[in-house]
């Protein structure tokens, strides 16, 4: 699967990158001429994708980090400077998403969630704005959720309210950064297969899910990264301050239940 967007040249960072979503869009990048930053705190995992990469013929480095502290991003964007002195795109994708009901939320988990979910993207944006600078230009990309921003879920207050903040933040940035040709934009993704939402739920539960997409499927890491593509490509440098939901239409039903039973009568017809 390919489009017909050339990323060569370009320096390219994603953050939680080593599985996921993150490593879809690290590999997506790079097949489309991205020189690309493997930002994960799991060095195997990072290693993997890089290795990966290197093996289809396309540009990859690794820098272990944990992207929850200030420190972190620093130090990626630093070593991405160091390494091919420039950074053109910036993608936060590191994400935790821990549950708790909002009665039992503990502080260190709230705190940690909102760190590395949220203010690492502040971080991202503030340590990458010199080199687009530099260079008169750049794109921040955000993975963000319908999860907080479009529907809910129980247990999910401190994630939904990361990504809701991220949205906000997308909005605001974009309106400082526009006149820079710096554009911000994030993705909204809906139920996509992970190795996270494997430990969700099993088999049967994954297939129950599906049923209740409109599209009948659970999406894959490679429909998030192939938007984010769009989003980093000259076609699309009048976007700014946007989000766009990928679900396969799942967050469109008032009701699942008046979905399935539609979709059970078609069938049947």
């Amino acid at each position: 699967m390919s489009m017909s967007v050339n990323l060569t040249g370009k320096v390219a960072i994603v953050t939680g990158s080593g599985q996921g979503i993150g490593e879809g869009i690290a590999k997506v990048f790079a097949q489309h001429g991205a020189r690309v930053v493997v930002a994960t705190r799991s060095a195997g995992n990072g290693q993997e994708t890089v290795d990966d990469i290197v093996k289809a013929g396309g540009e990859a480095m690794l820098v272990q980090c944990d992207i929850g502290k200030r420190s972190g991003v620093e130090a990626v964007v630093a070593k991405t400077a160091e390494q091919w002195g420039r950074i053109d795109i910036a993608i936060h994708n590191a994400a935790i998403f821990p549950m708790h009901p909002v009665a039992e939320m503990p502080d260190e988990v709230l705190d940690e969630t909102l760190a590395v979910n949220m203010k690492a993207a502040f971080w991202l944006t503030q340590e990458a704005l010199p080199y687009f600078r530099q260079q008169g230009g750049g794109r921040i990309i955000l993975t963000s959720s319908v999860t907080g921003p479009t529907v809910a879920m129980p247990g999910t207050s401190n994630y939904a309210a990361s990504k809701g903040g991220m949205n906000a933040f997308i909005r605001t940035a974009a309106l400082e950064l526009a006149r820079e040709n710096i554009t911000i934009n994030g993705v909204e993704p809906g139920y996509i297969m992970t190795q996270a939402m494997s430990l969700l739920a099993d088999e049967d539960e994954l297939r129950e899910m599906a049923s209740l997409i409109p599209k009948g499927e659970i999406g894959k890491a490679e429909d998030i990264a192939y938007t984010m593509l769009f989003l980093a490509s000259e076609e699309a440098s009048y976007i700014t301050g946007q989000t766009i939901i990928v679900d396969g239409g799942s967050t469109l039903p008032e009701s699942p239940v008046v979905l399935r039973q539609f979709y059970e009568e078609q069938a049947q017809s």
